[in-house]
């Protein structure tokens, strides 16, 4: 099975460029167009939040189109940037949200391996915070699909990463998440976005990474109080390989036209010099 994460896409009004520059429309299309003709085909997307950039429903109308153009079945979590009302109102109809009042999760049962979507965002303020009443029903779930390899996805990571202005914003309560996770050894894998970087760690054995962006990136600075601010370094996204019955590996994958691919070796089968 391969599923392809995209996150942080930062949709505007109309379409408009994000921070005066970024094509963040144009450039998930871009996305989007490279899922799609990926060989072989991708099973499922995840979108880890931040899909638009204030939450309005002008900018969710602008974002729907775009989406139903993805193949596959896709599936979305609230980022801070998002509203999770507006969200389950332009998406209810097709990402599986659960009846809860608090919080906009979603739990994707029928592929093999069960996928968990967690809300983590908290209205007005741009840390995330998973919740007691979300982390006692992800406990439930979990232990209803104790043979079931799952891959869970949150918009906040649980963990620093080294980029202060980020680090500032991240997951209030990542260690009872984790607390969580380890509970149940089938949870393979805590994907993340909020970062707009590819991070990877191991939190008390849980493997946890954090996606890049596929459009703008934050700028790699791991100076003591490093400004906030953005680089336009190539679009990437990344793809999940799971193989049965419990391995589950990570890949980046650059959207674009690229020289290649060639070949090493020549027709009668030696190295190219």
């Amino acid at each position: 099975m391969l599923i392809a994460q995209l996150t942080d896409t930062h949709l505007k009004p109309g379409g408009r460029p994000a921070y005066g520059r970024v094509d963040t429309a144009g450039l998930l299309t871009a996305a989007v167009d490279y899922v799609n003709a990926f060989v072989p085909e991708v099973d499922a997307v995840i979108l880890s939040g931040d899909l638009t950039d204030t939450g309005s429903a002008a900018e969710y109308a602008v974002l729907r189109p775009l989406l139903d153009r993805i193949r596959a079945p896709w599936y979305a979590v609230p980022g801070n940037h998002d509203r999770a009302d507006e969200m389950r109102t332009a998406f209810g109809d097709v990402v599986p949200y659960v009846d809860a009042a608090d919080f906009a999760a979603c739990l994707i049962d029928h592929h093999p391996v069960r996928l968990i979507g967690l809300d983590s965002s908290v209205a007005g303020v741009p840390w995330g915070m998973v919740g007691a009443a979300q982390l006692a029903w992800l406990d439930r779930v979990l232990a209803a699909g104790p043979d079931r390899p799952t891959l869970v996805f949150v918009h906040h990571p649980p963990f620093e990463t080294g980029i202060g202005h980020m680090d500032v914003q991240n997951l209030k309560d990542g260690a009872e998440l984790i607390a969580v996770l380890r509970r149940h050894p089938q949870v393979l894998h805590l994907a993340c976005g909020h970062v707009h970087r590819a991070i990877d760690t191991v939190l008390d054995g849980v493997a946890v990474s954090i996606a890049p962006n596929a459009a703008h990136a934050v700028t790699l600075d791991l100076t003591l109080g490093g400004p906030s601010t953005f680089t336009m370094e190539p679009p990437a996204i990344r793809l999940f390989r799971f193989t049965p019955p419990r391995l589950l590996v990570s890949h980046l994958a650059y959207p674009g036209r690229f020289d290649g691919p060639h070949p090493f070796f020549d027709a009668t089968g030696g190295l190219i010099d």
